[in-house]
């Protein structure tokens, strides 16, 4: 990022341009408006290729050329795309048998993006040539600073091509049917497979898949689109130096590993979409910055893709606040990333995304969007200095896709097991009590961490039991919710009591029995709060209860436990807390771990977090989510106004924000 960062002379600030769906006076109005607005850098070239390469194998650069010229000539760089999530016509008829194939066996069809597989060779062929075309053609141009491959892989396919692809990585993974068929228990049900041909992809069956061929099936695609990332990543280092990443998007779904991803781009970049409006927007918005920092490794990241004004609810476009625009990319720049940028520059006037928002909507520049866009660019410009610096984090959430992947197999206990829901929730009780988090991987190192929530993992590997044993015994504080550790990484259920046996040792109980509540069932606790979704038999084997059930079958049963371990402590959560139970139980928790928020003593709405330099400076950005005004002791030199912070304080308006340069 720093090469970035550097050729940019701070943080980047601009967003998708597609000057392609224009003419040259609307290009002459966006050189104006883009310097108005301070943008410095613009992705082109992501949905292009049908202008790119008209026919298979005749490229016409002509008008990108110009393009990246004039772009150069206003004084913008490029974010150079490789535009193979939407190939052109001529693909679907010259390979028909690269199009998609959905589980029920539904071949689709052209007149969307996204409509390819993965994992034909014809749709790589296709597009490794492009991608190859551009690097040669593009890696001296002044004006492009980075490249960006493809756009938000996220297609699945279960066609014959898929089948074959699945069966070569199963063979390198197992080497044999024999080692296979045992990890994934085919002795049920007869499934036992004789020949390597008889496998398919998990496609539309008669009842529950088996779920360990479901699991690896995950696994192989994620394996699959990481492969066709880095054909397209080589081809373009044969060419140039220049960092190479992708956008991932950070949906309620998920299809990718993120952590293979943060290890093989150069850095890390997102697309953040918030479902919900107001404080939700922002917490959200925080659980996904919080996510982009940790899969690169705890270093700078970029936003690539926000929406200007919109939230995208589950049935509906809802439009942002005045002055969201400013505080959710600070909320994203606050936790390391190195500028802030939109999808799109211009709002489409035709296409599938026309009534997708843009910094220049359709009513042009005299809008209140273009108004906060500008002076945003002029806030982005401000935060230069801090280029490179990175985010300390006390706490972590633990997140791991095999875990997301097995509590997506149909047939477990509950259909309430929410994968994503529950890091969020564990996650955005951290924000609310102003303790800056990490996302990490249960087989990390996680000594630096003070607390390390584990919210949902379902399915734990030897390997992360053993890591989290060792966190508790060195000094660690860890907090384990319900149906932790039931299955080991070939999905099988853990045998002798749950969870995996260095984790119960180090919990201090033994689960003996699961017990799902009914769909808006609730069991009391011995505190007077309640608990839903699940409950368990416990049994303390050096854990002390610290709540118990007051109702229902585990009565008297220890709900709550914690366990004095080696240096640390184990707590057990066994079933799901009501909202105001688990905010006190975590602040409970963090006091346990002797983890403070970022900054003591603010009111509640107000966001805090620090950035921090090698050299001993910081910034402090404050962002006021609620209605008051908040007056904070604090002090420094506030970058957005140049102007110092005295001993009395600041005073944040509703709304409003600050970021304060200490040392």
């Amino acid at each position: 990022m720093q090469r970035i960062t550097g050729r940019l002379g701070g943080l980047a600030y601009g967003g998708d341009y597609n000057p392609e769906q224009w003419d040259e006076e609307v290009w002459k109005e966006d050189d104006l408006l883009m310097r108005q607005a301070r943008v410095n850098l613009a992705t082109v070239g992501v949905f292009s290729w049908a202008l790119l390469e008209p026919e298979e194998g005749r490229f016409d650069f002509g008008w990108l050329d110009a393009q990246l010229d004039r772009l150069h000539a206003n004084g913008v760089a490029v974010d150079l795309a490789t535009p193979t999530a939407s190939p052109p016509p001529w693909f679907t008829l010259a390979h028909p048998e690269a199009m998609p194939v959905t589980a029920d066996g539904t071949r689709l069809t052209h007149g969307s993006r996204d409509t390819y597989c993965l994992a034909s060779p014809a749709y790589r062929r296709a597009a490794l040539r492009i991608a190859a075309a551009l690097a040669e053609r593009y890696a001296s141009h002044p004006a492009v600073a980075m490249w960006h491959i493809h756009n938000e892989y996220a297609t699945v396919c279960w066609c014959e091509q898929s089948a074959a692809a699945f069966r070569s990585w199963l063979r390198a993974k197992y080497g044999t049917l024999d080692a296979l068929n045992e990890s994934w228990g085919t002795a049920f049900w007869s499934q036992r497979y004789g020949s390597w041909e008889q496998i398919t992809p998990p496609r539309a069956t008669q009842w529950h898949h088996n779920p360990g061929h479901t699991l690896d099936f995950r696994r192989f695609w994620s394996d699959e689109a990481l492969a066709a990332y880095r054909e397209q990543r080589d081809a373009i280092r044969a060419h140039s130096a220049l960092p190479v990443t992708t956008n991932l998007m950070l949906p309620g779904y998920q299809v990718l590993d993120l952590w293979k991803f943060g290890r093989e781009v150069d850095f890390v970049g997102i697309d953040h979409y918030p479902d919900a409006p107001g404080i939700d927007a922002a917490a959200d918005t925080a659980f996904g910055a919080d996510r982009a920092r940790s899969f690169g490794g705890g270093k700078p990241w970029l936003l690539i893709e926000q929406g200007p004004s919109t939230v995208y609810t589950s049935d509906r476009t809802l439009g942002k606040q005045p002055g969201d625009m400013l505080r959710h990319s600070l909320g994203h720049i606050a936790r390391g990333s190195e500028g802030a940028l939109f999808f799109q520059w211009r709002q489409s006037r035709a296409g599938a995304e026309l009534w997708h928002s843009a910094v220049v909507p359709h009513a042009g520049a005299d809008t209140r969007i273009f108004r906060e866009a500008a002076a945003l660019g002029e806030t982005v410009a401000r935060l230069g200095e801090l280029a490179g610096s990175t985010v300390r984090a006390q706490a972590a959430v633990l997140h791991d896709a095999d875990s997301w992947w097995a509590l997506d197999t149909r047939g477990l206990p509950s259909a309430e097991l929410d994968y994503r829901g529950s890091l969020r929730r564990a996650h955005r009780a951290l924000w609310d009590a102003g303790v800056t988090t990490d996302l990490a991987h249960p087989e990390d190192d996680l000594s630096r961490y003070r607390l390390v929530v584990a919210p949902a993992l379902y399915l734990l590997s030897d390997a992360g039991a053993a890591s989290l044993h060792r966190y508790v015994e060195g000094g660690g504080t860890l907090l384990v919710q319900y149906f932790c550790g039931a299955v080991d990484e070939r999905h099988h259920a853990r045998l002798g009591g749950y969870p995996a046996a260095p984790l119960r040792t180090a919990l201090g109980i033994r689960g003996e029995e699961y017990r799902p509540l009914a769909a808006g069932e609730t069991i009391a606790l011995s505190d007077g709060s309640t608990g839903t979704v699940w409950s368990e038999s416990l049994r303390c084997e050096g854990a002390e209860p610290v709540l118990s059930y007051a109702s229902g079958m585990p009565a008297g049963q220890p709900a709550l436990t914690r366990h004095r371990f080696g240096a640390g402590t184990g707590w057990y959560l066994s079933t799901r807390l009501d909202d105001s139970g688990y905010t006190a139980l975590l602040a409970r928790v963090l006091d346990d771990a002797g983890a403070a928020p970022e900054q003591a003593g603010l009111p509640g709405g107000v966001e805090a977090v620090r950035r921090h330099a090698e050299d001993g400076r910081s910034w402090l950005f404050l962002i006021n989510h609620g209605e008051q005004q908040a007056r904070l002791a604090v002090g420094g030199h506030d970058l957005l106004t140049d102007t110092p912070v005295g001993p009395d304080g600041l005073c944040l308006p509703a709304g409003g924000a600050a970021v304060l340069r200490t040392h």
